[in-house]
């Protein structure tokens, strides 16, 4: 018997939840992870110098390269509502003092679980990729500083919209609350693909894995609340909590083995 657990809708409903989640989602990555971010950079080249001595991109024009990107997934959410009159996913509003309940308890399962994790790779004796944007903080750490405000503005929010706001909600239309919340999570881990590229096979499959699991938590803390402002400050504040931790282990000699177990996403 159906649910709203987990239920199987109408098949034009199943359809249009798989090409629409998978058609948003790419349209996201083009606009703001190619167009704006590249435009973004480019526009600011008369203004400011954008290369390093070596050839690569400063950490600023790099942070506001990635800006761009989350701004795209934004305005690309905002299209995709517009046109189809989809506003009723997402469910938003002021936080309550129960959601900030919920953003306290939701951030403490992903420290919990990412540790956990990090035990069990760790044992297993798998590899796991690293976030490519971590490698260039590191030469640079004057990007984590950048990516602070960046991750809680606008990565957030802008992740949240596109994975939980639409994808999550077209699943639960086609199938219930729990497979929708699995079938999001798994575009979440796999979207992180671009992020380690040219890294071993078995390393991103761990690190993508991983993405997935978490994204758990902030697929089932949007459900519990209907309100996507508590995972979008959930994701905002775990990677900003990250990247300051990036930043002083770069530039305080801090404990690396820290790095392991907090890892952006």
């Amino acid at each position: 018997m159906d649910s709203e657990y987990v239920k199987i809708g109408d098949f034009q409903t199943r359809l249009q939840a798989v090409g629409h989640s998978i058609g948003i989602v790419m349209a996201a990555f083009f606009v703001g992870g190619l167009v704006l971010s590249t435009a973004g950079v480019l526009l600011l080249a008369p203004f400011v110098d954008i290369r390093l001595p070596d050839g690569g991109l400063t950490p600023f024009a790099n942070a506001v390269g990635m800006a761009w990107q989350f701004i795209g997934f934004i305005v690309v959410v905002v299209a995709y509502l517009y046109r189809y009159e989809a506003w009723s996913l997402i469910g938003a509003r002021l936080p309550t003092l129960r959601d900030l309940g919920y953003v306290v308890g939701g951030f403490l399962a992903l420290l919990v679980l990412n540790i956990v994790l990090s035990v069990i790779i760790s044992v297993i004796g798998v590899d796991i990729a690293q976030n490519a944007v971590v490698g260039m903080g590191q030469e640079n750490p004057e990007l984590f500083l950048y990516l602070i405000p960046i991750n809680l503005l606008l990565v957030g929010p802008g992740e949240e919209l596109l994975f939980r706001g639409v994808v999550q909600r077209l699943f639960k239309r086609a199938y219930g609350v729990v497979p929708a919340i699995l079938i999001a999570s798994a575009f979440f881990g796999v979207a992180h693909f671009v992020a380690t590229l040219g890294q071993g096979a078995s390393g991103i499959a761990t690190y993508l894995a991983v993405a997935a699991v978490l994204g758990v938590v902030l697929g089932t803390v949007y459900e519990l609340t209907n309100n996507i402002v508590v995972p979008a400050v959930i994701h905002g504040v775990w990677n900003a909590m990250q990247f300051a931790t990036q930043w002083y282990v770069a530039t305080h000699d801090g404990p690396e083995q820290v790095l392991v177990v907090l890892a952006p996403f």
